[in-house]
């Protein structure tokens, strides 16, 4: 049996351009493209460069992907570059000044670090997409798609706005990165099978829904990712709960709400689900909690870089995390030459594990799976640390590196499996993106849907007008927009609340303004000035998938 593994990177970040900057916003866009984009995409070119293949495989999300094509994103992140790269000077002459070589040291790591991603940049004509692809091309990653803007695909009201968030993050795919995808990642490893369902809030009536399978299958997909308890049953893993207090109050209340029994059945293997053709990777759990988790896991280490605490008014990091009870107040000063000896033990007792579950189990396949961003941006060290793991991996001859489509190829499944319905939260279930705080933007999502749902039967009338299609498709936008799974998730967590919550009220508002719209026009044959600024005005600032239309509602027959 083959002893194969691979990492799923899951790159990500909501539509952010044009709706705020800091503390929320673009900014966020700006901090992962520079300390973990860039930072993963020079790592694979390395150990491209090594003359190793098939190392990984990366997620890019729809949404993020038109981001960092956008020129808005690469005049603004030019701009962040420089204004980080400045704050890192000021910093150097103050530190300088009041003799603290061991910060002017960090300051000046700072200024250089800023310096190369400008460099970097600006030799690659700012497509950072580009460089993903040719990685692709070369045959070192694979790449794999989402959901459009992320959507919570399990609670979408209809199976045609199912369809529309997953046909849309194939055709982004393909314009982007000129094939067909294999891979697609659930949002939130979210999966729901067929049967029949009604809206968990509102009004709705029941109805026989597709499994999410049958929505992939029509679109060419041939695999997806499930968290372990969707095989095995069981309590949750967890994602997130160490890093939000929010989800362990949260997930406190409602342990006890739900208890499911164990199957056998190994996550090693890859399966078919239901009666499809479409087949699955199951996360590792032991692999999983030794990177997620910032109290028992890696990036808690005394002597990483601390995320939470920032130099004022620079917004650069000085400190190291110390100590998981030792607060912000506490930390001491960073020292990025203790990291290097910290890595190469934390890389070996990755491989270890590895080795381990290999021997212990009838293991084929070990997926690591995680969040993109948590390299580099929430933990700084761990873009590094990924690549001595493959230096590890690739020294080490009882493993191999592989990626899921050649890995499928090889090793087809054998065995089918019905799964439940589940996802990566806490709790196993839709708890973190469904509760007492965000059952209000669930209900606005399903009026927003009933309202476009209603006005497609008169989209060809629509279409025949220029200035009614342009109306048309940007109602369709922000429908797409306003069931991002990062809206309920935000305010869940506490993370950005009030950001989350503005958010998803906009992009309900505009939905319904949209639809009036097309309403008055349909009375009166005329689109009045004032409809038609506020049109433009949103159309400006929510500038995305610009060859949406009404067809990505249809499902088609296969």
């Amino acid at each position: 049996m083959s002893r194969d593994f691979f990492f799923v990177l899951h790159s990500h970040i909501p539509y952010v351009l044009g709706h705020g900057t800091w503390p929320h916003g673009v900014n966020w866009l700006y901090e992962v493209a520079a300390e973990s984009y860039i930072p993963l995409i020079r790592m694979f070119e390395r150990q491209a460069q090594k003359g190793r293949r098939g190392l990984s495989a990366v997620s890019v999300t729809p949404v993020l992907a038109e981001q960092l094509s956008s020129n808005t994103f690469r005049i603004g992140f030019r701009r962040y570059l420089n204004e980080r790269i400045n704050a890192a000077v000021e910093d150097i002459e103050y530190f300088s000044s009041v003799g603290n070589r061991k910060l002017e040291d960090m300051a000046t790591y700072w200024r250089d670090f800023y310096s190369e991603k400008l460099q970097y940049f600006d030799s690659i004509g700012g497509d950072i997409l580009s460089r993903f692809s040719y990685l692709q091309d070369e045959g070192v990653i694979e790449i794999i798609t989402s959901a459009a803007t992320h959507g919570y695909l399990p609670l979408l009201k209809y199976d045609e706005d199912v369809n529309a968030q997953v046909k849309k993050g194939v055709e982004t795919y393909e314009r982007y990165f000129n094939r067909q995808p294999k891979g697609f990642w659930l949002p939130e490893c979210a999966y729901r099978p067929g049967y029949k369902w009604s809206p968990p809030v509102g009004r709705g009536e029941i109805t026989n829904r597709l499994g999410i399978e049958e929505i992939l299958s029509k679109h060419g997909i041939k695999y997806f990712f499930v968290d372990t308890h969707l095989l095995k049953g069981g309590r949750a893993v967890g994602t997130y709960i160490d890093r939000f207090e929010g989800l362990r109050l949260l997930w406190d209340r409602i342990a006890k709400e739900h208890e499911v029994e164990s199957r056998q059945l190994s996550p090693y293997q890859p399966y078919y689900v239901a009666s499809s053709s479409v087949a699955f990777f199951t996360r590792d759990p032991v692999t999983a909690l030794q990177v997620w988790s910032g109290k028992h896991g890696y990036p808690g280490d005394p002597n990483y870089l601390e995320f939470h605490k920032k130099r004022f008014p620079s917004g650069l990091r000085y400190w190291r995390v110390t100590g998981a009870d030792v607060d912000l107040g506490g930390k001491d000063a960073y020292d990025r030459h203790k990291v290097d000896n910290v890595l190469n033990v934390h890389a070996d007792h990755f491989v270890s594990l590895l080795r381990d579950t290999f021997k212990d189990t009838d293991a084929g396949v070990v997926v690591a799976m995680y969040d993109t961003e948590l390299f580099g941006h929430w933990w700084f060290e761990g873009v590094q640390w990924i690549e001595k793991v493959f230096d590890r991996v690739f020294d080490y001859q009882g493993i191999s590196a592989t990626i899921p489509a050649r890995y499928i190829e090889e090793n087809p499944p054998v065995d089918v499996v019905s799964l439940p319905e589940g996802s990566w939260g806490e709790g196993g279930f839709h708890y973190v993106w469904l509760n007492e705080w965000t059952s209000w933007v669930w209900e606005r999502i399903y009026e927003a849907e009933d309202v476009v749902r209603q006005r497609i039967p008169s989209a060809e009338k629509f279409y025949c007008n220029m200035n009614t299609k342009v109306v048309f498709n940007q109602m369709l936008r922000e429908l797409l927009l306003l069931e991002s799974s990062d809206w309920p998730f935000l305010i869940t967590t506490w993370s950005a609340r009030d950001y989350a919550e503005r958010r998803a009220a906009y992009h309900y508002d505009n939905v319904v303004k949209l639809a009036k719209v097309l309403d008055r026009f349909d009375a009166n044959g005329v689109i009045d000035q004032e409809d038609m600024s506020f049109c433009r005005e949103v159309l400006s600032r929510d500038e995305i998938f610009s060859d949406v239309d009404v067809g990505l509602w249809k499902i088609e027959e296969v």
